[in-house]
């Protein structure tokens, strides 16, 4: 069995709103291209669960350590474990000017994660804050509470996790965030290999951004491969104020960057970040 003090697969949740509509409309009828209340629901789900695949690099390693996932030439980020405090915390600090980073984006300040416990244990919860967190001079705030729920009746752990956030943009625009999902490991949990495992996502969530609020919801559960870097199944609607509803398709299984969305019964080929 696995042991990892903070191990939540790599989540990166690029949920509908990283899309970016690439498509003409269906039989000439008139197309919804207002994008915004999607292309910010995006920026909170990378930031919130890039957060969390940060901090599950980070168990792993000693005070002292670089994060070697995120540094490029630079030392970014260093790596603290205070295992006397109560909770533990444990610290990545990416230092107080921008540092690029392997996957191309730029980050400076401090993720902040307290845990008590064991991850592998029933009961254990992580949490996770920031300290002038930026990414790409977006500000990251808020919180992500992750809990271990134990075995359900399938025999497989599970995690409710809840975020709590908000986000400054590098334009000045602010983005709230309220989600929350139940996270089911459903392969490899079994084994000492990181990249067999997948997980199974459901939940619902709502946010602000400048035009106005949207809600979201999974109506088929988002299957993530650690293995791949998008979502290989599952759907999910968004719902803008006074907007048309957004269904989001992200396919049956392929490892690829392409899913649809159905506006006003049209579809559109869509291309994921």
């Amino acid at each position: 069995m696995k042991h990892t003090p903070l191990k939540l697969a790599a989540i990166m949740f690029a949920l509908a709103g990283t899309l970016i509509f690439a498509s003409c409309q269906r039989n000439g009828n008139s197309k919804d291209s207002d994008t915004s209340s999607a292309s910010d629901n995006a920026l909170s789900e990378f930031a919130y669960n890039d957060a969390l695949n940060i901090a599950d690099d980070a168990s792993d390693k000693q005070t002292g350590d670089n994060l070697g996932s995120y540094k490029t030439a630079s030392a970014c980020a260093t790596v603290t474990h205070d295992t006397l405090s109560t909770p533990k915390l444990l610290t990545i600090d990416f230092g107080p000017t921008n540092c690029l980073c392997n996957d191309g984006r730029y980050r400076r300040g401090k993720i902040l994660v307290s845990y008590t416990g064991k991850y592998r244990d029933a009961g254990h919860i992580h949490t996770i804050t920031f300290d002038q967190y930026f990414v790409n001079d977006n500000q990251i705030m808020g919180t992500k509470t992750v809990e271990n729920m134990g075995l359900n009746a399938n025999n497989q752990s599970y995690f409710n996790i809840n975020v709590n956030g908000t986000i400054v943009k590098s334009t000045g625009d602010t983005i709230t965030r309220l989600a929350t999902r139940t996270r089911t490991w459903i392969q490899g949990e079994a084994t000492q290999t990181w990249m067999d495992d997948v997980y199974e996502i459901t939940g619902s969530g709502s946010g602000t951004h400048t035009n106005g609020s949207y809600t979201m919801n999974i109506t088929q559960p988002l299957i993530k491969e650690v293995g791949c870097k998008w979502f290989t199944a599952g759907k999910m609607d968004i719902q803008p104020s006074g907007k048309p509803l957004r269904s989001i398709d992200f396919g049956t299984g392929a490892c690829d960057n392409q899913a649809t969305v159905t506006i006003n019964g049209n579809t559109f080929n869509i291309y994921l970040n």
